[in-house]
């Protein structure tokens, strides 16, 4: 009995043990859900974190890496020492006293010429021939008309003389004399028209033979027989040029131009007469500065009747100016040319660039004078790229790195 019921109760007793379980079980499984979903995103958030964080860096040390390689790379050295001096040598165009294209002006065949480059011809010198046959028929054409309207015009002028004596005695009408005055007065202007027409074309037909319009020498000849020639400045028949005396153009920097003044000597050199110094006088100046590159253009003539000089040359005129401290040498390739004015780059601060404003004293070609804006400790950009502003960043190359990279 007993034993049966505790077989009984056993299970009962089993079953209310699951019975108060199961709730706890039930409410442990969302909260480990939860954690594990918590964990979750904290790995995500930190992933997703430390993944920002490297792209950040990344591109702060790509954008570095670009600037740092858009950054141009330059030579700089610093400027040598040189001597003071008083005189200023600055380059000088030379050009001919008169410089002229000769053209036609007059249509037709060339038949002739007489001059080749080189020649030397005085005023009215006959330079070519042109043959025109159809203005000689005009003219011809023209001179016959002209015979008429003399015939027509005498004709009607003797009418209306007869006309102007007869009417005095009533003879005839005044209707009939005024028609015939009037008519020799038509006629008359039909004669100065007729006149004019044969001028021009005589005039015309006069520039068949072309002629030098002054003294000099012909540089060019670009005709030859049998060509067409066209009037106007489509073609140049030749090029002459008056070489007695020569004008020099040179462009003074705007410090120097209250020392020049008209009927100063000025000494010139030329590369291919060396050691000899030829004079020349300044006889003009633009009296304004060029605002472009701030210099004053004057004007020296040479004599050249000796025929050792020649246009189209280099010259290198020697200024006089108050004599100067001592000056900086640096090439000329560092010269930078902006419409503020002359510029020299230099590198300040280890790597940033500064135009520095300089005023120049001679110029050779290959080195220039600076006479003021630079010291002697500057670092000089010795090429400096077009593209160069102020406080731009650089990086500077020693000329020692620069040749061994080439040598690579």
């Amino acid at each position: 009995m007993s034993n049966e019921s505790n077989q009984n109760q056993q299970p009962i007793h089993q079953s209310g043990y699951e019975q108060v379980n199961a709730p706890e079980q039930a409410a442990v499984s969302p909260r480990r859900a939860l954690a594990g979903l918590a964990v979750i995103a904290v790995v995500t958030a930190t992933l997703a974190g430390y993944g920002i964080l490297r792209r950040t860096h990344a591109d702060a040390v790509l954008a570095e890496r670009t600037t740092e390689l858009a950054a141009p790379t330059v030579i700089v050295a610093a400027p040598r020492a040189g001597a003071a001096t008083d005189s200023l040598v600055l380059p000088g165009n030379v050009t001919s006293w008169t410089d002229s294209p000769i053209y036609a002006r007059t249509s037709g065949y060339l038949t002739r010429w007489y001059f080749d480059i080189g020649a030397r011809v005085k005023k009215g010198a006959l330079l070519a021939e042109i043959a025109t046959p159809e203005l000689d028929q005009q003219l011809a054409q023209a001179e016959a008309d002209l015979n008429t309207a003399q015939a027509n015009a005498n004709n009607a002028r003797i009418q209306a003389e007869r006309y102007t004596g007869l009417v005095q005695s009533d003879a005839v009408s005044h209707q009939d004399t005024d028609t015939f005055v009037n008519q020799a007065a038509s006629t008359a202007a039909q004669v100065r028209s007729a006149q004019a027409n044969v001028a021009r074309l005589r005039d015309l037909q006069s520039f068949e033979k072309v002629y030098a319009p002054f003294d000099g020498v012909i540089t060019a000849r670009n005709i030859d027989i049998g060509q067409l020639i066209d009037t106007g400045a489509g073609k140049e028949l030749f090029h002459l040029q008056a070489l007695q005396t020569l004008r020099v153009y040179a462009n003074l920097p705007q410090m120097y131009s209250a020392n020049v003044k008209p009927g100063a000597k000025i000494d010139l050199t030329f590369a291919e007469h060396a050691g000899k110094i030829y004079q020349g006088t300044l006889v003009r100046t633009a009296d304004a500065i060029d605002p472009v590159s701030r210099t004053l253009l004057v004007e020296i003539d040479v004599d050249n009747h000796a025929g050792e000089l020649l246009p189209g040359s280099l010259a290198q005129v020697h200024f006089r100016k108050p004599a100067a401290g001592p000056t900086l040498i640096v090439p000329a390739a560092a010269l930078i040319f902006r419409k503020e004015g002359l510029r020299v780059g230099v590198v300040v601060n280890g790597n940033t660039a500064h135009l520095a404003p300089v005023v120049i004293g001679e110029d050779d070609g290959a080195s220039v004078q600076i006479v003021t804006g630079l010291s002697l400790g500057d670092q000089v950009i010795q090429d400096p790229p077009d593209s160069l502003i102020e406080g731009e960043k650089v990086q500077v190359v020693s000329p020692v790195s620069q040749s061994n990279a080439g040598g690579k």
